[in-house]
């Protein structure tokens, strides 16, 4: 009788039903809260997501719509009108000669303007973060500044600097007897010029990432390469390099998707000329949807350059991906 007793008050009692109740009401406070600050979220984003929506999302969608049809000047205030022609656009695209152009001109910018900017942001970096001790902050801001200044300010600057009869270049041709040369009007310079002046204009972004980078990079590691005998080239080499190959991968890309969107410098500066040496996919689709009004074949042109950046963006992330780990 006395083991049954002891085993009776041993065993836990049973929870009353006020505490399941309690329970309960917690977890639907719980739930409601979640519910609150949930509506509360989409109540505050609703703003960005109506405006996303009418300048963002629906003019994508439309322009990929319109890729496939003939739109044009006729459509603007009928554009139920435009007929639907399916992969014409994108078929006429890769016979058309001019668009080749300037798919060949853009690569050109890129596979030249590209290595330029990251090589010599790199290096500036690198002489700003450990090679400059005075006026540091003056050197920053002066790399920096082009970035800040307008396309407008940029083209008179160089228009200056470039022009072959008053130019500052042409002044110092003429101190030893020269004459310089048109680098504006010349097939052969002219883009060369165009890609100067841009790599001019973006290496001060390319310089404060790798700023940025350069200084996540533990001390401790450079201090024990240089205990460990290692020249400035090996610990820049094997060291600095390697531990900035995310910042590398991103200032890379960034400026690969800029260069290949590359409007502002031609569009200012050379029009497109002389010949279309300096003609752009950007420049090529603004003419031929805003002066030919041929808006349907210029949405074509927009997407077959999206589909580019796309490849070559997945192709450098793939490419550096082991490296990044």
């Amino acid at each position: 009788m006395s083991t049954t007793t002891e085993k009776a008050a041993a065993r836990p009692p049973a929870p009353p039903a006020t505490a399941s109740r309690d329970r309960r009401r917690r977890q639907s406070r719980r739930r409601q809260s979640i519910g609150v600050q949930n509506a509360a979220g989409w109540l505050f984003s609703t703003p960005f997501l109506v405006l996303f929506t009418v300048f963002m999302a629906f003019p994508i969608l439309a322009t990929l719509v319109m890729s496939f049809t003939d739109f044009g000047l006729r459509n603007v205030t009928r554009p139920w009108e435009a007929e639907f022609i399916g992969f014409e656009n994108y078929v006429k695209l890769f016979g058309d000669e001019k668009f080749l152009k300037s798919l060949f001109n853009t690569g050109y910018f890129v596979v030249v303007g590209v290595p330029l900017t990251i090589g010599i942001g790199l290096v500036t970096a690198v002489l700003l973060n450990n090679g400059i001790d005075r006026a540091r902050t003056f050197f920053r801001v002066g790399f920096y500044a082009p970035v800040v200044t307008t396309i407008v300010a940029v083209a008179v600057v160089w228009r200056f600097v470039l022009d072959p009869s008053d130019g500052l270049i042409a002044g110092l041709f003429s101190e030893v007897g020269w004459t310089a040369p048109d680098f504006l009007g010349s097939e052969t310079l002219a883009m060369p010029s165009l890609i100067v002046m841009a790599v001019w204009r973006n290496v001060g972004t390319v310089m404060v990432l790798f700023i940025a980078g350069l200084q996540a990079v533990p001390t401790e590691v450079r201090e024990a390469a240089k205990l460990d005998g290692a020249s400035v080239w090996q610990e820049f080499r094997r060291i600095t390099v390697p531990l900035l190959r995310p910042t590398l991968l991103y200032a890379t890309v960034i400026t690969t998707i800029g260069y290949l969107n590359v409007f502002e410098e031609p569009f200012v500066m050379t029009q497109g000329g002389p010949s279309d040496s300096t003609l752009t996919v950007s420049l090529n689709m603004y003419r031929e949807g805003f002066n030919f009004f041929h808006m349907g074949y210029a949405s074509a042109m927009a997407y077959v350059l999206f589909v580019v950046i796309m490849a070559i963006t997945v192709l450098q992330l793939r490419l550096l991906k082991d490296n990044t780990k």
